[in-house]
């Protein structure tokens, strides 16, 4: 697929019309529906996946009119970026979490990182819902909420507002400046660390969903659990590597 959307994005690059651009779109239905596959969706009646697919490539079409074949960058993956982009923006413009939710998440995320260096292990669910005052199920729910709002951004931490993925700090693959390389790099060999000291299931589940890009439902199944039980593992191990990641302050300038 990959090679095939390049080869596409390229004639049309070189020749804009109607024919090529539908050629574009259809040849990248996969990836949009590849990309919503990996979100757990709210319970909304705007969040269906017909309107997500509508969503996703519309941002397709906005990085197919700013590609530009000629600054190497491989087309799949600017436009990942954009219809990643579109699809978050549309999720949140629905389903804001309220402010009291975001409240829970930020004690959620506190709470792991207290209880992970009180215990020298990562926390099971019963004892951070224990430390929060909460029921398991409330607990669970909280996770889910995490999954969702951080879904398609693995360290959504940094930026003004911090809605901006830390990753998404790092500079842009054509910068010359031998500093930037140092800086990214240590970047992911700080994180790959963190990643290590992980327990085995949570660092396969990343790996799955991340790198060999899994839906949910996919992982779920070669792990004989649940889809909303991988959703809140994620959730859980998002909010501990936020929190992580702010202590140790890794941040690209």
């Amino acid at each position: 697929m990959t090679q095939d959307l390049q080869l596409l994005a390229m004639r049309h690059a070189a020749d804009p019309s109607a024919a090529n651009r539908e050629a574009v779109v259809i040849a990248a239905v996969p990836l949009v529906r590849s990309l919503i596959g990996r979100l757990s969706l709210p319970d909304h009646m705007l969040a269906a996946r017909e309107d997500l697919e509508n969503v996703g490539l519309f941002g397709l079409l906005q990085a197919l009119d700013g590609y530009d074949p000629d600054r190497g960058t491989p087309f799949v993956s600017y436009a990942y970026g954009r219809i990643r982009g579109a699809i978050v923006d549309y999720l949140r413009s629905i389903d804001a979490l309220p402010r009291e939710r975001r409240k829970q998440l930020a004690e959620a995320q506190q709470a792991i990182e207290t209880l992970r260096q009180t215990l020298g292990d990562e926390p099971q669910d019963q004892d951070v819902a224990d430390y929060l005052g909460v029921s398991i199920a409330e607990y669970q729910s909280i996770l889910t909420d995490a999954q969702r709002r951080f879904a398609l951004s693995l360290f959504d931490v940094a930026g003004p507002d911090g809605e901006q993925s830390i990753l998404e700090t790092i500079p842009n693959e054509d910068a010359n400046n031998a500093f930037d390389e140092i800086d990214r790099d240590s970047l992911y060999a700080h994180i790959e660390l963190l990643i290590r000291e992980l327990p085995e299931r949570e660092q396969t589940i990343l790996a799955l969903y991340y790198f060999e890009n899994l839906t949910l439902r996919e992982i779920a199944q070669l792990l004989s659990l649940t889809e909303a039980r991988i959703s809140q593992i994620l959730g859980k191990v998002l909010l501990g590597l936020r929190t992580r990641l702010h202590r140790s302050r890794v941040l690209v300038a």
